[in-house]
């Protein structure tokens, strides 16, 4: 998804100019930024949530030359869809294949 797929929708189901959409789509993103921040999480009933979830210190390997490399500890956000996303995601997949195996025969 993105911010151009927000602003059209955005306008499609408003009387917002194509600029108003616009703006809208990015304060609703710095909405969820900003909710996130605030309190390591974010959900939206029948999408999911977004948590902030911290990755510890470690050591990597450089693919190139083999080196160990020092990564420092930081964070990062986790999304977990809701029962209602991954069954409407199961449906359009299962209806996908359908559709593949159809054009394939014919």
């Amino acid at each position: 998804m993105s911010k151009k797929f927000l602003t059209d929708v955005i306008q499609d189901s408003t009387d917002l100019t194509g600029a108003a959409a616009g703006r809208l789509a990015a304060d609703i993103v710095a909405a969820i930024k900003a909710e996130i921040i605030e309190n390591g999480r974010f959900s939206l009933p029948d999408f999911g949530s977004f948590t902030v979830r911290e990755t510890p210190k470690r050591t990597a390997l450089n693919p190139r030359t083999g080196e160990k490399v020092a990564v420092k500890a930081g964070a990062t956000v986790k999304f977990k869809a809701s029962p209602s996303l991954k069954e409407a995601a199961f449906a359009g997949a299962k209806k996908a294949k359908r559709k593949a195996a159809k054009a394939a025969k014919g």
